[in-house]
């Protein structure tokens, strides 16, 4: 495959393609985020990375890079419930229907998309898969999470994947919502991704034990699973994904058991301190992503800035398993 990398951000499509052990040449990635940037071209030293808005895109220059796939996630904002669903009359839509525009100049034959949960009643999705017939794709959508192939994390997304090619035609049926012949595999432990030895910074404050304790989602050693992670997680604690803790689930009912029989803030306080409730380090993340322990941040970039690109980038297994399929 050459592939054309459309809003590459830190490069979890890129990872993908190495997931899959297929052939494979990026030719070119393009993000217009100075900080993915900087994140990319430390993992990926070796490929064309061009700073550009996608909107100034040509066919002259797509088809000069003359490559046979395009693996894109663009925008989100504009589907989500805080983006407020403006769908196609939000401008961070306009980079995407430029994109399907160029489809009808180009050569292209290999197209995976990816979007939140949500994209596909939009008024955007109708306009992808219209332009995707009119250019002569066969397409399949799927809404996919990691816990479907074993990742204990819950990131459902939404995903295209579209192919030109004569006498081929994807499974026939509504909207996926699990993989063509794949069931759903039994999780790993989230304890096989933690790191020791963890800096104090990650633990919760008492501001944050006093105000959220009873909105936390809490993930164990033992536990097989773990809410998605967003953009906001650390700045924000309810809703933005999982904490976790190195006590087990019966110590940690009992502590909650006994806060709702005291008065004292201060005693409430000492046993919140006692589960070590913490967040998720940015490598943990990272493998909850499926990213590979490999992956490496510029020394610049602070956590808070690791969390919200994280939040933004894909879970690798998942993508892969798709560009696997797309390649059959």
């Amino acid at each position: 495959m050459k592939v054309l990398e459309l809003y590459s951000g830190i490069g979890g499509m890129h990872l993908a393609l190495k997931e899959s052990d297929l052939e494979y040449n990026v030719v070119a990635s393009i993000e217009i985020n100075n900080a993915a940037n900087e994140i990319y071209k430390l993992n990926f030293p070796n490929t064309p990375l061009y700073n550009l808005n996608i909107e100034g895109l040509t066919p002259e220059f797509v088809n000069k890079l003359n490559p046979d796939t395009i693996l894109m996630s663009p925008p989100c904002q504009p589907f989500t419930r805080n983006g407020l669903q403006n769908d196609v009359k939000d401008p961070r839509t306009a980079s995407f229907i430029h994109v399907l525009k160029l489809l009808e100049h180009v050569n292209v034959e290999r197209i995976l998309i990816e979007n939140v949960k949500g994209f596909e009643k939009s008024e955007m999705r109708e306009i992808l898969v219209d332009t995707l017939k009119k250019n002569g794709f066969e397409y399949q959508e799927f809404i996919l999470s990691p816990h479907q192939i074993g990742v204990p994390n819950s990131r459902h997304r939404y995903y295209c994947i579209a192919k030109k090619q004569p006498g081929f035609s994807f499974e026939a049926g509504p909207l996926k919502v699990d993989f063509i012949k794949s069931p759903t595999k039994e999780c790993f432990s989230i304890g096989s991704i933690l790191e020791e030895n963890v800096d104090k910074q990650y633990f919760l404050s008492d501001k944050i034990l006093s105000k959220y304790y009873g909105v936390l989602d809490i993930s164990y050693k033992q536990s097989t699973r773990s809410c998605c992670f967003t953009k906001a997680y650390s700045r924000f604690i309810e809703g933005t994904g999982s904490v976790v803790t190195d006590k087990n689930e019966n110590e940690v009912v009992e502590v909650f058991e006994k806060l709702k029989t005291l008065d004292s803030d201060a005693t409430k306080l000492e046993l919140l301190r006692s589960l070590n409730l913490r967040f998720f380090t940015p490598k943990e993340v990272c493998r909850l992503m499926s990213f590979p322990d490999d992956f490496v941040f510029p020394a610049s970039i602070s956590n808070r800035k690791k969390y919200m690109v994280l939040g933004n980038s894909i879970n690798v297994k998942v993508v892969s398993e798709l560009i696997k399929t797309l390649n059959t």
